[in-house]
């Protein structure tokens, strides 16, 4: 009843106030984009988020016809040896080629329908099918570096009397594949040329020529290179809008080639992981697949058995007999090619009572957020706590609704302290930020900090031989 107005009797008044429970998001959804030719159209239609609830039936209908065709089915058979996962699955179209099914797999937003494809469809996995993919992958073409490729393009004449941007030709050079474009300056000039697709098999610098747009003189020229894998590339900004990590294939070459793949990045959100795995096929014989698949899996279980706060390093990987070289590995030795590859942040597998995965690094180029789990600790509580807070939007700003969220923030992270999710954190308001300018604007800040829960990537025994026990022999 309104204030003020007037009755004779007894009410009952909902009072709203107090502090809420806070709920984990769910971390171990995995979000994996492919080809399947031989898929139920109807089951998987083509860039379009399907959810599989840890069911093989489901996982089936990606291979109708049972010849395994495509990255897809593998793919899935590798996730659920591993683990029961929640899994957001994005089937594209193979193209005439590898650059056409690559270009598939990239996706983008559809300039006629203004529809998600590609790995771009699983930014849409929330609204389609109910869950955010926080573990990201696409075996099979993760892995590749463009190598001969078109690395930069530079303007040597920006040319005057465009009214339009002019088209950009790329040939010669050897190489095939390459598109730009070029944008203009305020005085109807080249300003700059933007690589589109750096091509491939580049073994001398390309002509670049402008047509069109009204103006002349511009021109450019190109420069050829190794470049990193696009689709991973493409895939940061997709992993960092969701709050996900990226399982990145290496080349599967050798230890060399891996490290390089790897020194192309530098973001918290890649995890490479080299080289690939030997699985036995349904008919017997011995076939290698991309590792990527499995070490998804074996995060999702090491999330659901002990914790999203759990390194995936150290755990065992199931339905592989081997690795496609050799990865020889000594507890504590240095010199190993597993330890090599782990000074260099590529994570790899080892056999040693099974077959593990070894190596907790990112390729961060910041060692605030090296580790793995750290990175994985920080999404799963940041959208946590913004998830978990819709109710308070719009509501008035006002102590008890201060200390409703101070304390909702706090009971949450003496949870997670109590589980060892977090080794501690704490939520406050800070008054020189919230000050009355600030508030009259609707605008409130909290502030929280916690400490994640470090893997014991390396622990040191010191060994001393002394005397001091002889005398229990006379003891």
């Amino acid at each position: 009843m309104a204030e003020g107005q007037f009755l004779h009797g007894a009410e009952v008044l909902q009072i709203d106030n107090g502090s809420r429970t806070i709920s984990t998001v769910s971390s171990s959804v995995i979000g994996i984009v492919g080809t399947a030719p031989d898929a139920d159209p109807a089951a998987f239609p083509l860039n379009t988020p399907v959810l599989i609830a840890g069911s093989r039936s489901e996982a089936g209908k990606l291979d109708m016809l049972g010849n395994n065709t495509g990255t897809l089915p593998a793919a899935l058979d590798g996730i659920l040896d591993n683990a029961s996962a929640v899994i957001v699955v994005v089937r594209v179209e193979e193209g005439e080629n590898d650059t056409g099914t690559t270009a598939n797999v990239m996706g983008g937003v559809n300039a006629a329908t203004g529809e998600y494809e590609g790995l771009f469809a699983l930014r849409g996995a929330k609204s389609k099918v109910g869950v955010a993919p926080r573990i990201l992958l696409a075996p099979g073409f993760t892995h590749r570096r463009l190598t001969q490729a078109v690395t930069a393009i530079t303007v040597t004449a920006p040319g005057t009397g465009y009214t339009a941007a002019p088209a950009v030709a790329i040939t010669g050079g050897n190489g095939t594949g390459a598109t730009a474009h070029a944008e203009l300056n305020a005085q109807g000039g080249v300003a700059r040329v933007v690589i589109d697709n750096p091509g491939s098999g580049y073994t001398g610098a390309p002509a670049v020529a402008f047509t069109g747009g009204g103006g002349s003189g511009a021109a450019a020229t190109a420069s050829f290179g190794s470049t990193a894998n696009p689709v991973v590339a493409e895939m940061v900004g997709i992993a960092e809008s969701l709050r996900a990590v990226i399982i990145a294939d290496g080349p599967n070459g050798n230890d060399a080639d891996a490290i390089a793949y790897r020194k192309d990045f530098g973001s918290k959100r890649i995890y490479v992981v080299d080289p690939k795995v030997i699985v036995t096929d349904a008919n017997g014989n011995n076939t290698t697949e991309w590792a990527s698949p499995r070490v998804a899996g074996v995060i999702a279980r090491t999330d659901n058995e002990n914790g999203f706060w759990w390194s995936p390093s150290n755990q065992l990987i199931n339905g592989i007999i081997g690795t496609s070289r050799l990865i020889d590995y000594a507890y504590g030795d240095p010199n190993s090619r597993a330890n090599l590859l782990n000074a260099q942040q590529v994570t790899t597998i080892i056999n040693d009572d099974g077959y593990r995965v070894w190596g907790n690094r990112t390729c961060s180029q910041d060692q605030k957020w090296a580790f793995l789990n750290i990175v994985r600790t920080a999404d799963i509580l940041n959208d946590s706590v913004l998830q978990n807070h819709r109710w308070a939007t719009d509501r008035g700003i006002t102590k008890n609704f201060v200390d409703d969220v101070v304390e909702g923030v706090n009971a949450y992270l003496r949870h997670l302290t109590s589980i060892g999710a977090i080794l501690g954190g704490k939520c406050w308001v800070d008054k020189e930020l919230n000050t009355p300018a600030e508030v009259e604007a609707g605008r409130v800040y909290f502030d929280f900090d916690f400490t994640g829960v470090y893997a014991a990537e390396r622990i040191t025994f010191r060994s001393h031989l002394v005397n001091d026990y002889i005398s229990e022999v006379f003891a």
